[in-house]
């Protein structure tokens, strides 16, 4: 079963949060997070993204960089502008995007359930980005973003949330510039508080990462790292045993379509490529754009013209988790095969745009003459998600898109006691 505790967070004052609070490291590149944070000493891509702080070409893995975050984290502390909460407790952060509402609950995984295979991982981990993100922890000895997992809905769970929710009134209730709200109760209840954890020990037997691969090993990793140091134990209560994540319900949670574009047809003409695509798909002309609205369908944008490509029965294998989505069904019969795209996570020739950005973009791309041919998916499922975590089995990369994002900066876990 899972272990999941109450903490300390350290927050933003009320009437600084909106100022404070950021979009998260990895969806942004540093020019990015300096305009955002133009003219806002206290934006948390201080912290996340110290790197503003210096020349554009100064190293951004440099030691001084990972320092200077967690010297912007103390000034933030001693100018008031975070204040650390006085009682270990979970939080209820609910965010709303276009109608789509998803709840969570705001609390810390123990390390030891990583390395057990409690928390269930889905996607293989770049070592250069993994440590750059345990480099943060480790110079800043915070877990500065939460990581974003699920769990199998549990009602007296939900039962919880929604009285918490009915009951009080939130600390944060903000609307951010991309239009989503983010509201964030306090469990105050020692009873509520007890009831989450002892229901996270009998009912939920594992944890699922949704987004923060990266963030989820450096946690895990670097927290046991100081563990080691301090000839610290598991159960010794110390705040390296655990790392912060917001886990939500399955059935709340919405992963979106990501797409590929991809820079030439390898040698192919249009005409070829078409005849090639008829051995493994029925491919139909569409009118205008085509978003796929069903499984084994994939949409296809070439020189002005979207088609409809419905894979053949004999392309998939419904008994394979990985087998039967559609990105595996693209990359053995069109990828691979045509294009000799075989490693999708070295190969400068195919880039993935998050399907935020619309069928729009894609078109960009391809009309722009960046790119030849672009190709809309649909999207992965939470069930198809956790088959394949449950098989021990790992995703081809860029995949799941989940939106909306959590925001980060509005609530911060120290690792030293």
């Amino acid at each position: 079963m899972s272990i999941l505790k109450p903490f300390k967070a350290v927050r933003p004052t009320a009437d600084k949060v909106k100022d404070v609070a950021c979009r998260p490291y990895d969806v942004l590149n540093t020019e990015e997070a300096l305009a955002e944070s133009a003219g806002n000493p206290v934006s948390f891509y201080h912290v996340i993204k110290p790197e503003i702080n210096f020349p554009s070409d100064f190293d951004h893995y440099d030691e001084a960089v990972y320092k200077k975050g967690r010297e912007n984290y103390e000034i933030l502390k001693d100018n008031g502008i975070l204040v650390k909460d006085d009682s270990e407790r979970f939080y209820i952060y609910q965010l709303i995007m276009d109608g789509h509402k998803q709840t969570g609950i705001v609390g810390c995984c123990a390390i030891d359930d990583y390395f057990n295979n409690v928390i269930k991982k889905h996607e293989l981990t770049r070592p250069d980005k993994e440590e750059d993100r345990k480099n943060h922890v480790r110079y800043g000895k915070i877990n500065a973003e939460p990581v974003f997992f699920s769990y199998p809905h549990v009602n007296e769970i939900d039962a919880i949330v929604d009285r918490v929710k009915s009951e009080s009134s939130p600390v944060y209730d903000i609307t951010t510039v991309d239009g989503i709200q983010h509201t964030l109760w306090l469990v105050n209840s020692d009873s509520d508080n007890a009831s989450i954890e002892q229901l996270f020990d009998n009912k939920v037997p594992s944890i699922y990462v949704a987004d923060g691969h990266h963030r989820t090993a450096a946690g895990a990793l670097v927290g046991k790292e100081f563990r080691d140091a301090a000839n610290g134990t598991a159960d010794n209560g110390a705040r390296y045993n655990y790392f912060m994540a917001v886990v939500f319900p399955d059935n709340q949670l919405k992963i979106i379509d990501y797409n590929r574009v991809v820079k030439d047809l390898n040698g192919l003409s249009e005409t070829d490529l078409l005849s090639k695509l008829e051995q493994s798909f029925s491919v139909e002309k569409m009118d205008g754009q085509f978003k796929p609205n069903a499984l084994h369908t994939i949409g296809m944008y070439l020189s002005g013209s979207w088609y409809k490509l419905s894979a053949k029965d004999n392309t998939y294998d419904d008994n394979d988790p990985v087998g039967v989505l559609d990105v595996t069904i693209l990359s053995k019969q069109v990828l691979e095969p045509l294009f000799n795209i075989v490693d999708l996570r070295t190969d400068k020739r195919i880039d993935f745009v998050g399907g935020i950005r619309g069928l729009g973009e894609l078109e960009k791309r391809v009309n722009s003459g960046e790119m030849k041919v672009a190709f809309a998916m649909y999207p992965v499922s939470m069930q198809q998600l956790i088959n394949i975590s449950d098989a021990d089995l790992i995703m081809p990369p860029k995949v799941t898109w989940f939106e909306p994002k959590l925001r980060s900066g509005m609530f911060i876990h120290e690792l030293e006691n």
